[in-house]
């Protein structure tokens, strides 16, 4: 059996004026705990470092610049990488990234990999950015008064660096980022590249309000759970992968971010979940070679996949939607 041990460590609400120091002490000693446990790979949320400033429409570039880092391991990351190399355990994290190496400001929500000698073995970019660029497309507050908005889109742009996927630790290791999990081609761009074990973290509201035409309904929290566990379930069966799901959860800064963190099993099954709304670590054996059960059979893609035949399909028809009806 190939084994992997995985630990979701999943983070309770960091607030706006907590330093990088004190959040990375929170890491590490998560870390620590994971190390104690033979934790081979610790997951850590989306935007771990901070708090989740794209819930304000921020004018200031100065400003919110303050969120993002300029290189990584920075002096305040360091201690994380050192520590990851001394107890010899591999992390994932996801943090805001201002890049300058091409002499312009780019700024991405950004996840790497690195291995259990503290090196940055793999870098990904968010695709699926949700949300707004300003507040003139906003459709407002929920009826609980409790403000969804997201301005993702007005502070990162789209990742350029594709779904790759990076053999660490000995095994092939995939990353996405919160919004990404709902997209089926997501996963699929991994599971085309035979992906063992997909990381996911997130920042996503717990109250999910929704508008058509003038009228804003406001879904029930277990509905936002729900898809919120369905998308990576679904991830993971279809693919014939681990997919590890991992929340900054809690109420932080007045909103109500989701938990729910978990480690679901190439079969679709959730197999860890945390239970409360704070700094958790969760922790499951993925035994690798169950990748192959799927991936031999079901979702044999070279032998049942036939994306080709959608194409003439729909060539044939010349139809890319419904018929009108009548």
């Amino acid at each position: 059996m190939r084994k992997l041990r995985v630990a979701a460590a999943q983070m309770g609400p960091v607030a706006k004026d907590e330093s990088r120091a004190e959040v990375v002490q929170r890491l590490l000693k998560m870390m620590r705990g994971a190390a104690e446990m033979g934790v081979d790979l610790v997951c850590y949320p989306e935007l771990a470092l901070t708090t989740f400033f794209p819930r304000w429409c921020i004018d200031s570039k100065d400003e919110f610049d303050l969120y993002f880092e300029r290189e990584l391991p920075g002096p305040e990351t360091r201690p994380l990488f050192d520590e990851a190399a001394r107890l010899k355990i591999g992390f994932y994290l996801g943090y805001a990234e201002l890049d300058v190496s091409s002499g312009e400001k780019k700024r991405f929500n950004t996840t790497v990999i690195v291995d259990k000698a503290g090196r940055i073995v793999g870098k990904y970019r968010k695709v699926h950015l949700p949300g707004h660029k300003d507040l003139s497309t906003v459709g407002g507050t929920a009826k609980s008064g409790h403000v969804v908005n997201n301005f993702e889109r007005r502070y990162f742009e789209l990742g350029d660096l594709g779904f790759p996927v990076w053999r660490a630790m000995g095994a092939n290791l995939g990353m996405c980022i919160c919004n990404d999990r709902r997209w089926p081609e997501t996963f699929r761009a991994m599971g085309l590249r035979d992906v063992e074990v997909v990381m996911c973290g997130y920042n996503t509201s717990a109250v999910s309000a929704r508008r058509i035409g003038n009228r804003e309904t406001l879904l029930p929290s277990h509905i936002g759970m729900f898809h919120n566990h369905l998308s990576m379930q679904a991830g993971a069966y279809q693919n014939s992968t681990w997919v590890v799901g991992i929340a900054k959860c809690g109420r932080e800064e007045g909103h109500d971010l989701m938990g729910g963190s978990c480690i679901i099993s190439p079969q679709g099954e959730i197999v860890a979940l945390a239970h409360t709304l704070e700094d958790e670590v969760i922790v499951a054996d993925c035994d690798l070679d169950e990748c192959e059960i799927g991936k031999g059979g079901m979702f044999n893609f070279d032998r049942y996949r036939r994306i080709e035949h959608y194409r003439i399909i729909t060539e044939q028809t010349g139809r890319t939607s419904p018929p009108a009806a009548g």
